[in-house]
Formats: C-alpha cells, structure tokens, sequence
C-alpha cells in the first residue's frame, strides 16, 4: 500500500430493476469533492501517468469496463516513498481510490469496452472559473518518464 492513499470496496445491490451503488459519504471519510465528471477510456487506451501538487483525485471505477490502476509515490517526506502498485478496479472489482497530491497515477484500459471512471477532485480543474493554469505534472508527455505503464 501507499500511504495515504484510499481504497474502498463498492457493493452493488442487485434486484431486479438493475443495482444501485453508494461510492462516497461524507460521514465515512475525510474527504470533500468540489466538482464531479465522467471519463471514457477505449480499450487498450491508458490515460497517465500525471500527478497533481496539491489537489487529490477520487475515482471511482464501476464498470463497463475494467482498468489497471498504476501509481507511484514520489512524495519525499512519505512513509512508502519511491513504492509502486497496480490494481485492477472497474466491473470486477468495483472500487473508489482517493490519489492523494505526488503520488503519480495511470490508468489503462484492460477490457474489450469502452470503460467509464469517475471523478470526484477536491480542487476545481484551473480553478476558480478555470483562470488559473493546470495542477497537473505531465509524465506522459516526458519520453525520458521513469513512470511507464506496460
């Protein structure tokens, strides 16, 4: 595990109008989303590796599809810095995963749909009516990354 990251099962209760699933409450963990949007991954298709300074990400993988999530703690003053992981999340494992700010994440595609994520910031995307620049590190536009997904 990477310290500070968060993972949390998400249970599907099925009857026979389809499933609902509860992914976040606030009287369950210490962390509050101020925006909210969707994703579409094609198969194959990795989005990352990025990283944030100081927002955290909140995915939530639950299907269609399923993902390979990569991440990387590149915090010097963390417990696990330098330590890597990889989970499957999505349809068969139906997870919410909050990214906290240094740690690099990817997530890649590993099913044959279109795969939906998620996500529940805690920092507005630019800001404050999108004024300021990006809270993002690019790795993925680095050819020389130390961060690569197989």
């Amino acid at each position: 595990m990477i310290d500070g990251v968060i993972i949390k099962k998400i249970n599907k209760n099925v009857d026979s109008r389809g499933w609902l699933a509860e992914f976040y409450r606030q009287d369950e963990m210490d962390y509050r989303p101020v925006m909210a949007y969707i994703s579409v991954t094609k198969p194959g298709v990795a989005r990352g590796p990025h990283e944030h300074k100081s927002q955290s990400d909140g995915f939530v993988f639950i299907g269609p599809g399923n993902f390979e999530l990569h991440l990387w703690d590149r915090r010097e003053s963390s417990q696990t810095n330098g330590e890597y992981m990889k989970i499957q999340a999505g349809e068969n494992n139906p997870i919410l995963v909050i990214v906290p700010p240094g740690v690099v994440h990817a997530y890649k595609n590993i099913s044959g749909v279109d795969g939906w994520c998620i996500n529940l910031p805690d920092k507005l995307y630019r800001g404050e009516g999108k004024r300021e620049e990006a809270d993002e590190i690019r790795w993925e536009q680095d050819e020389n990354s130390p961060y690569k997904i197989e």
